[in-house]
């Protein structure tokens, strides 16, 4: 069962111009996504930066309104909750933040931090809050001294912790990770990862995991959404992806992830051109500038995400039941 639905999803941003500018544009940051998220799954969404992953998962906890589309949490449109019950809502889903010390407020200490949440929602109080959040805080790997101490007195790997144990504290069950190990040193991207792994399977945790890095997506996750200016161009479980990723843009992605192999020789793909810009998208589909198999039916048609079945493919000429088979002009590296 789907836990978390997402349907026709667009954010748009409006551009503010001058009187005399001409007619008003807009950012196209998310154009029409529609996914699925089961319980106790991860889901890994990919894609180059700028290409609207962040703003998607801003728009599925409502911390950016969305401009258009539903989002459908165990059953609810929170699209159409008022306030108060979007705040309730928020005790089922979290956010994980990119930055670990931007996130955290310097003023505060990390057991204010920890337990506000605790304290909002009406959950513990007084002695039970701090026990609750000591808890927390060795849960995460941290220690009993660091309650009262600044974000500004840790490492970047300590505030991630930090951060992590603020999500688990009102005991969400659905966990929006938006490139939360990126800042963090190689060594410590592998701790942080473990312990978000360890605690979904104590807490029985559901992740979308928003990385630019597939080295990392596809070490955590059970499935993979490969995303493209704005739009999902191909969606698989995630040993599929890396295997027999279909779409070209895909493709692309997986040849720039380095070989551990140093007897593999390495063959990268190159794109021509730059990534259109999402005030003026190109017609048809988004990639098409872009790719080497372009043919007129991809500048005059937008495809659609079409599935078999759990592998999902948006291209008029690759992916399950079609008779192309992605092979790209590659150049070594």
């Amino acid at each position: 069962m789907a836990l978390l639905e997402i349907r026709g999803l667009t954010k748009h941003f409006p551009l503010r111009k001058g009187i005399l500018s001409g007619a008003p544009e807009t950012v196209k940051a998310v154009d029409g996504v529609s996914l699925h998220v089961e319980e106790g799954e991860t889901l890994g969404l990919v894609g180059e930066s700028g290409c609207g992953k962040s703003t998607l998962g801003r728009c599925i906890i409502r911390l950016i309104e969305p401009t258009s589309g539903n989002i459908v949490y165990d059953g609810a449109d929170i699209t159409q909750m008022a306030a108060p019950e979007m705040r309730t809502m928020r005790r089922k889903m979290q956010m994980i933040f990119q930055d670990p010390y931007a996130s955290l407020n310097p003023r505060m200490r990390v057991g204010d931090i920890i337990g506000e949440g605790l304290k909002i929602h009406d959950i513990a109080k007084g002695t039970e809050l701090k026990a609750r959040v000591l808890e927390l805080l060795n849960r995460v790997g941290l220690r009993d001294e660091h309650f009262g101490r600044y974000p500004h007195e840790f490492s970047g790997g300590q505030r991630q912790r930090i951060g992590v144990a603020r999500a688990l504290a009102v005991d969400a069950k659905f966990i929006i990770a938006d490139e939360a190990v990126s800042a963090l040193d190689v060594s410590i991207q592998a701790q942080v990862l473990n312990l978000i792994q360890d605690l979904q399977a104590e807490f029985g945790l559901t992740y979308l995991f928003i990385s630019h890095d597939l080295r990392v997506v596809e070490h955590v996750s059970d499935r993979v959404a490969v995303m493209y200016l704005g739009k999902i161009v191909e969606v698989a479980p995630a040993r599929r992806i890396y295997d027999d990723g279909q779409h070209p843009y895909t493709r692309a992605l997986l040849s720039a992830v380095p070989v551990a192999d140093p007897s593999r020789k390495s063959e990268r793909i190159i794109l021509q051109g730059d990534v259109p810009s999402p005030i003026d998208p190109p017609s048809g589909c988004s990639f098409h500038p872009r790719c080497p198999f372009a043919e007129k039916i991809c500048s005059e048609e937008e495809p659609a995400l079409t599935f078999d079945g759990d592998h999902g493919v948006a291209c008029h000429l690759f992916g399950p039941g079609k008779t192309g088979a992605v092979s790209m002009p590659a150049q070594p590296e």
